[in-house]
């Protein structure tokens, strides 16, 4: 967990360099992208908060959400196909005594059941997609209240991927504006020899030449 989100403040970060590699590979970039929010969010346990706020940094909000909601999809059905072929990597039963009692109310493999069990965070996930398996709940069932519950979560972290990043290089912006002036004013108080600034055509602060 904490190495997806060290991850994901480093493609904040680098957001431009990340982008122009991002476009190297040209429209292979989205199924790339979708392929690989699939197989981890079909893994048992995982975390895709960040890739989520990845998605946003790298394609924006709109085309990072649909990156979203098309890998949730396919992470449905593989992780459901996933736990019809090894439902005993998971001790189902241990988990669903630990579920809170309000949870319990419902009747496992319900479509109430799932969509409840999905807000419980960490291990929430993982149990409503070992549970219709197990109870061989219809697919289709399984795949949309996996969305119902996974696609608004992860569209609000794309569009806070998408914000923070505009944030970010926002303030590198106005930092190194700032920064830029002030040596300008200094050298033109100190008469500095080795420093000739030039403003550009669009009034931006001067910079070194």
């Amino acid at each position: 967990m904490a190495a997806s989100f060290l991850l994901a403040f480093w493609v904040i970060r680098d957001q431009p360099r990340v982008e122009h590699e991002i476009r190297t590979i040209g429209f292979f970039a989205y199924p790339m992208a979708v392929a690989i929010f699939a197989v981890v969010a079909s893994a048992p346990f995982s975390v895709t908060d960040a890739l989520a706020i990845m998605n946003g940094a790298i394609f924006g909000p709109i085309k990072g959400t649909v990156v979203d909601a098309v890998g949730l999809v396919l992470a449905a059905l593989l992780g459901y196909w996933i736990n019809r072929h090894a439902s005993r990597l998971l001790n189902l039963h241990e988990y669903l005594d630990r579920l809170p009692a309000w949870v319990r109310r419902f009747p496992v493999g319900s479509p109430a059941f799932l969509l409840a069990v999905r807000v419980i965070p960490g291990f929430g996930g993982t149990v409503a997609t070992a549970s219709a398996a197990a109870f061989r709940v219809p697919v289709w069932v399984h795949v949309w209240t996996m969305c119902a519950i996974a696609i608004p979560v992860c569209a609000l972290l794309t569009i806070f991927g998408d914000r923070l990043t505009v944030a970010v290089h926002g303030y590198e912006t106005r930092a190194g504006n700032y920064w830029r002036v002030r040596a300008h004013r200094y050298c033109e108080h100190h008469h500095c020899p080795h420093f000739h600034f030039r403003r550009n055509a669009a009034g931006a602060p001067p910079t070194p030449q």
